[in-house]
């Protein structure tokens, strides 16, 4: 058990926006939201993300989920489309160029 504990210490150290995502379509949306808030306490990179910009990445992550479940891969436009958006109001949704940076990262996580 305690070897246990400490891979998965050193795993969730490490772990990324793209570890989030993995096997997106047979994961439940709190399972996702438990890897999210551990991947923001453990990753010293993505601790300046604030609880809103947070929930603006769950959002995401729950819309591109939806598709992946009906067998849909979202589509080079659609990730182009949002990374759009989220520029064009980059200040109305309070975000720095440094969390846009890593919501484009999750974003291109998803391409085809």
């Amino acid at each position: 058990m305690l070897l246990l504990e400490r891979w998965a210490r050193i795993y969730y150290k490490n772990m990324d926006l793209k570890d989030v995502t993995d096997d997106l379509s047979d994961q439940y949306n709190y399972r996702i939201e438990q890897r999210l808030e551990e991947m923001m306490r453990t990753n010293p990179s993505y601790r300046n993300l604030d609880k809103h910009n947070r929930e603006l990445i769950f959002d995401l992550i729950k819309k591109y989920k939806e598709k992946i479940r009906k067998g849909i891969k979202p589509s080079r436009l659609t990730v182009k489309e949002d990374k759009y958006y989220l520029y064009q109001n980059r200040i109305k949704l309070g975000l720095t160029y440094n969390d846009l940076e890593q919501i484009n990262n999750l974003l291109d996580s998803f391409k085809e």
